[in-house]
């Protein structure tokens, strides 16, 4: 693998060159793509313009982007967990949660498998070789060399996060930090997870040095890597290293080492006092995070932009998260599972049922809720403007006219209220709503940073982070203040932190994440269901739908009356035929593809796994 990935970089290096040489009417994402005239000119390097088309496309590759935008060979291992409805349609994620089946060696693709091709997700490897390039060559290129820094600070940080990604699902990976040549092919093998870590460190680290007052614009549309951003990446990867996945509290073989906790407390409160100095404020309103971008967004950090109007620098995510009725084709990935609709505390913070200033009833399950699940979902007869109309009534009934899901649900969070209908949909390269995708922001620092200091004693600080976010969602201070006064143990709190995780990033992709690094993830139990709302006699939809005067009688109803509601709806739980959540524990740490390994060089496969023989924790 490492040999033919070697000659397909040196290729595309042989094309940038070309590239760098013609005229500026080309192009800039239809440069890898030219034919190879057998030459490399070594003067790319000296070029701002051509790194700067190279460093595009490794931002490109690297940064995520919105999920289901980019759909890599059997990504569904990676996006699995109890958040969604997603592994309903997806098998890869059914195995990956024990539902169905089980995964198998070649079933762990998406990140890294049997593509040696430099789209983005189709290996990681490909996003460290141009990094790798441009770190080995830009020193021996004539560019000033406050230019230099700047360009390889971004090229470090990229690596840095490339790596992450790879370290996080197995583990130990062969750790290649040199440009492959045709004399110096890497045949090193997989690296311990210790000695990967400590080099994404050291690349932050030198990003964070080298990128000490480089403050870019973004008028290329692109998110630049910065020190803040190094530092706060910096921060969440000492974060995962001290975590359970990679620092077990109950194994013998891996003894727990309290003081990676200390340094990740260092890290972490680095990262947030950056943050505070740059201005990095929560956003008033939870649901305006994703809605409000630039410089208005206090909150975000590290950030995809995209565009509706740029060709090809769109999304369909608008379209995945709307209802049929405004223009969008709603997708499972967006439809919560019962166990994430229980997930949210009640106002005052108290898990649900264990209120009494705000009970908790299962048939009005929306009501009296921590006030960002509001915030996320539209449920049935509830206000979701959209197209404009901010009176507008969101129907979830099954066959309700104008619509066909029958979710009890919508996740509302990622669309955008002013968008039109025929604005929805992107098609040929521009369309949707634009809305940029937010990898890290400020909350997510200040719950990184709260991990820290809940395992290393200090639980008054760890609260007050908490306690912030917890006020900015619309929570109420009660009787137990906000919630927090229910947790006042280290575990208690971890417990709780684990849980306010899943409500602040509903749906932003770091469920499956959370649940490995904390070695949760085989802890699951129980099926996944959804909620569907269903009438309560089928005669009624006649009566619901009928017109008087232009006005629909289900808009004149009291949805929030519960004898009103049971009049007409009933709440339904569905259950697929697929098994019960059942994740191996050794899952914790994938194992590469075969065709990784038969094309590698001394490349182990995981243990737990058939045949494996390295465990990434020794």
């Amino acid at each position: 693998m490492i040999k033919q990935l070697k000659n397909n970089i040196t290729k595309s290096l042989l094309i940038l060159a070309i590239a760098a040489a013609l005229p500026a009417c080309v192009n800039k994402d239809e440069f890898f793509l030219l034919p190879d005239t057998e030459g490399i000119d070594i003067a790319i390097w000296d070029n701002e313009g051509s790194v700067q088309l190279h460093l595009n496309r490794v931002y490109d590759v690297t940064i995520p982007w919105f999920p289901l935008q980019v759909l890599p060979d059997r990504i569904g291992v990676h996006l699995a967990s109890d958040e969604n409805y997603y592994p309903n349609g997806d098998a890869n994620a059914r195995a990956a949660l024990g539902m169905e089946g089980m995964l198998g060696v070649n079933d762990v693709r998406g990140i890294v498998g049997n593509q040696y091709r430099g789209n983005p997700g189709d290996n990681k490897y490909w996003d460290i070789a141009r990094c790798n390039d441009a770190i080995t060559n830009i020193p021996k290129g004539g560019m000033a060399q406050n230019r230099q820094r700047e360009y390889l600070g971004q090229y470090y940080a990229l690596r840095a996060m490339a790596y992450f990604e790879l370290v996080k699902i197995y583990g130990g990976v062969p750790l290649i930090l040199e440009q492959q040549l045709a004399n110096s092919v890497y045949t090193g093998g997989r690296k311990t997870a210790k000695e990967c870590v400590a080099a994404i460190v050291s690349d932050l680290n030198n990003a964070m040095t080298m990128l000490e007052g480089f403050n870019p614009a973004d008028g290329d549309g692109r998110g630049k890597m910065t020190k803040l951003i190094a530092a706060c990446l910096k921060a969440k990867v000492l974060l995962y290293w001290a975590s359970p996945q990679f620092n077990p509290t109950n194994d013998p073989k891996h003894p727990y080492v309290a003081a990676r906790w200390t340094e990740a407390l260092a890290a972490n409160k680095e990262a947030y006092d950056l943050c505070i100095a740059a201005g990095k404020r929560l956003m008033p309103s939870y649901i305006d995070i994703f809605r409000t971008e630039g410089t208005a967004n206090t909150e975000a950090i590290l950030v995809r932009t995209y565009s509706n109007t740029i060709p090809n620098r769109g999304h369909n995510g608008e379209s995945r998260n709307r209802p049929t009725s405004e223009g969008g084709g709603y997708n499972q990935m967006y439809t919560p599972t019962v166990k994430m609709l229980e997930s949210y505390p009640m106002k005052d913070g108290k898990p649900r049922g264990t209120s009494t200033d705000f009970p908790y009833d299962p048939v009005m399950f929306w009501q009296n809720r921590d006030p960002r699940f509001d915030a996320t979902f539209a449920t049935n007869g509830s206000v979701y403007p959209l197209s404009g109309n901010a009176t507008r009534k969101q129907w979830t009934y099954n066959n309700a006219i104008n619509e066909s899901n029958g979710n009890a649900v919508y996740v509302k969070r990622f669309t955008t209220p002013g968008l039109a209908v025929g604005g929805v949909s992107y098609s040929n390269g521009v369309g949707g709503s634009g809305m940029d995708w937010i990898e890290l922001r400020l909350s997510e620092v200040m719950l990184n940073y709260a991990d820290c200091l809940n395992e290393t004693g200090n639980i008054a600080l760890a609260k007050d982070l908490v306690r912030q976010i917890r006020v900015r969602a619309g929570v109420v201070a009660g009787n137990v203040d906000y919630g927090l006064g229910l947790a006042n143990s280290t575990s208690d709190f971890r417990t709780l932190l684990l849980a306010e995780r899943q409500v602040e990033f509903a749906f932003e992709n770091k469920r499956n994440a959370d649940l490995r690094r904390t070695r949760t993830f085989h802890l699951l139990s129980g099926n996944m269901s959804k909620l569907e709302v269903s009438l309560a006699n089928t005669a009624d939809k006649a009566i619901l739908e009928a017109v008087t005067n232009g006005v629909m009688f289900r808009e004149t109803i009291n949805v929030n009356d519960k004898t009103t509601y049971q009049r007409y709806f009933r709440n339904v739980t569905t259950t697929p035929n697929f098994g019960a959540y059942t994740i191996p524990e050794f899952h914790y740490f994938y194992t590469f593809h075969n065709d990784f390994v038969n094309f590698g060089a001394n490349i182990a496969t995981t243990v737990g796994w058939p045949g494996g023989t390295f465990d990434p924790l020794d």
